[in-house]
């Protein structure tokens, strides 16, 4: 599939009722179709991976484009200097994550750039590494411990930040590192009840939010079941 033909399909089943409701989310690109993410995926598994198309997407600057562009991207031919350009071009919530789940959290420099971005001032270059940190929980099975003991300090010292993007990536990561195993859910629940005692309502929001899904039932029987099985 060529970049015309890609456009072409996006023009034939674009959505301008879906345009507007994507507002009510704060899904807020300058343009987009209105498409939606599975048909996106379905184009990109036709597609496969196409690094040189995927940086062509990126350059269109629309929603669909830009994560469609994600999803075909090579992660063996994107260094870091891509990754810090499209970064810098975050403007909303959604591009962030879809960048992440679909390509940065497949890179061999993913741990790095997860703190590099926590350290970052701005907006969604901080949420990006606190969501690199969410995603790598989920998806890298294998990781000892310790490698997820590194953002402990980082999501402390974040939890300050109010900005609704920001504190909820933050609070993302605190969760998906306490639902690896018992013992980051011990972890993760010290860290929040520290992060409570903070004198800032983001992090008192973090913190309470992550406690009550950590010492959840659901949470706390899955976790001792993963425990009895090694």
């Amino acid at each position: 599939m060529t970049f015309n033909e890609i456009i072409a399909r996006f023009n034939k089943i674009s959505d301008a009722e879906a345009v507007k409701g994507m507002t009510k989310f704060l899904i807020t690109p300058e343009k987009t179709y209105g498409i939606k993410i599975p048909i996106l995926r379905k184009m990109a598994s036709e597609i496969k991976t196409d690094h040189e198309l995927a940086l062509q997407l990126w350059q269109k600057n629309t929603r669909e484009t830009r994560i469609l562009a994600s999803m075909i991207a090579d992660p063996k031919k994107t260094d870091g200097k891509l990754v810090d350009q499209w970064v810098k071009e975050f403007t909303y919530w959604e591009i962030c994550d879809q960048c992440v789940m679909n390509l940065f959290e497949k890179l061999e420099f993913a741990y790095e750039k997860a703190i590099e971005y926590c350290n970052k001032d701005e907006e969604f270059v901080r949420r990006t590494g606190f969501v690199i940190i969410a995603r790598l929980a989920v998806s890298d099975k294998t990781a000892a411990d310790e490698k997820f003991a590194q953002f402990f300090p980082l999501i402390k010292a974040k939890a300050n930040d109010n900005r609704n993007m920001v504190k909820k990536a933050v609070n993302w990561a605190l969760r998906q590192i306490g639902k690896r195993n018992l013992n980051l859910n011990h972890e993760m629940l010290n860290l929040a009840n520290e992060i409570v005692k903070m004198d800032y309502k983001s992090a008192k929001w973090i913190a309470k939010d992550a406690i009550r899904e950590l010492t959840s039932n659901s949470i706390q029987s899955r976790l001792k079941r993963k425990e009895l099985k090694k």
